[in-house]
């Protein structure tokens, strides 16, 4: 799926897997002192949801994070168990001949992952709905949706806005009600984010405030009704649309990464080989 930072190695053609195996096996050769110097990382989403493009992009993401953004590695997907997954390929050793810090590694890479899919964020807010906890992962770009439902539940249950906060934002909308710069005003300003919903080609009929400089997510009709609320052209700025802020709709399907796991003998042969060969499959990279 990617093939990154193995330098002019990339601009030559008909490349064979042995050509990386080499070059990896070069770069490990700077530190004779690193015993397993292959660097060998599984990344498994639940079923099907995550698929190819989805889990690489999370992969890359979680390499840089971990200290190998800069080193040559592989990304390759395969979905020849019930959970679609990468496997991520790279050494140890840096060019330098400096090993890459393994310390507390499981520990730093289940936060690191839990970072990149963005669980941290969205629990530092306030929300009273499910759809509102998903906006806050999709409006920041973050690639997950928390398995954990009781914390969802439980955090909904005690949604309690402040309310002299909802005054102040209040006040905010209603002074700048009909702006042409209300949305980047509001925004630059005084961390608010509106979202309106509309149904593609229509005008807004809700909205939803993320409130970033109190870490709450309200909604509109919490705050100022749309009635008393003069929207301007929201068809530039709203990247919702059709969507509603009901908690029984836009849910889209739980996405779950269920376990990364970091070899200790980094052999995929060994890993994954004998389990192929009962299931009388070919040593290939499934596409």
């Amino acid at each position: 799926m990617k093939v990154a930072n193995f330098g002019a190695l990339q601009a030559l053609a008909n490349l064979r897997p042995q050509d990386y195996i080499n070059y990896l096996q070069t770069i490990s050769a700077l530190n004779p002192n690193v015993r397993k110097p292959q660097f060998h990382a599984v990344i498994s989403g639940k079923g099907r949801l995550y698929d190819k493009d989805r889990l690489t992009e999370i992969a890359g993401k979680w390499m840089q994070e971990m200290g190998y953004g800069k080193q040559p590695y592989l990304i390759i997907y395969h979905k020849d168990t019930e959970n679609n997954h990468v496997h991520l390929v790279s050494s140890r050793v840096n060019r330098n001949g400096e090993k890459i810090d393994s310390a507390y590694e499981k520990v730093r890479s289940l936060k690191t992952m839990n970072a990149i899919l963005g669980y941290d964020y969205a629990f530092s807010y306030q929300f009273s709905t499910r759809a509102q906890f998903n906006m806050l992962l999709e409006q920041a770009g973050f690639l997950g949706i928390d398995p954990d439902h009781k914390k969802i539940a439980d955090r909904i249950a005690n949604y309690s806005p402040d309310q002299n906060q909802l005054k102040r934002v209040q006040g905010l909308l209603m002074e700048t009600r009909g702006r042409a710069d209300m949305m980047p005003y509001l925004r630059d300003q005084h961390g608010l984010e509106l979202i309106f919903h509309a149904s593609e080609g229509k005008k807004p009929y809700g909205y939803t405030i993320i409130d970033h400089q109190s870490k709450a997510v309200y909604k509109g009709s919490e705050v100022l009704s749309m009635k008393h609320l003069s929207v301007p052209d929201t068809r530039s700025f709203n990247r919702n649309s059709g969507k509603s802020d009901s908690p029984e709709e836009n849910i889209r399907p739980d996405i779950h990464i269920q376990s990364i796991y970091i070899a200790d003998d980094v052999d995929d042969q060994q890993v994954l080989g004998m389990k192929r060969r009962r299931q009388q499959k070919a040593r290939t990279n499934t596409r």
